[in-house]
């Protein structure tokens, strides 16, 4: 199994007896070569005919963070689910109601968010995703 990571997503899967490739576009990094038993950390999910690529999840803590800012800012009950899988549009938010999510994680984290970036965020996942990204910018040496 291969995936080559850069502006799109080649999936090339030994157990198709077609020997087919799909492609996902819109990825930002670099090319690897997936081996499943060997990187137990990526995982490849069948959604639609479509292949996502997950890596390097937010940590646990800020998936929890990042839940209780989106059941504040969408005012759920209590006994509305909210994990790291869900998409904010089934939590009922509209695009005002993501805005006000990404802004109250701005000010949770200390963090700015720009546009293009905020335009990304579907899910609880997504925010905790990129709010690591942005502290792990934040923190590295400038050079």
């Amino acid at each position: 199994m291969a995936a080559a990571i850069g502006s799109s997503i080649s999936f090339t899967s030994p157990l198709n007896t077609n020997q087919g490739v799909s492609k996902i576009s819109n990825m930002n990094s670099v090319s690897l070569s997936i081996n499943v038993k060997a990187f137990r950390s990526l995982s490849l999910r069948s959604t639609s005919h479509r292949f996502h690529v997950s890596c390097a999840q937010a940590k646990p803590e800020t998936v929890d963070k990042v839940c209780k800012i989106v059941r504040k800012q969408l005012a759920l009950s209590d006994d509305t689910s909210v994990t790291g899988e869900s998409k904010f549009v089934a939590l009922g938010a509209d695009s005002l109601d993501t805005v006000e999510v990404v802004m109250g994680i701005e000010e949770e984290f200390g963090i700015s968010v720009e546009e293009e970036s905020a335009q990304t965020i579907v899910s609880v996942q997504d925010a905790a995703d990129l709010v690591e990204k942005l502290l792990s910018k934040d923190s590295s040496p400038s050079a």
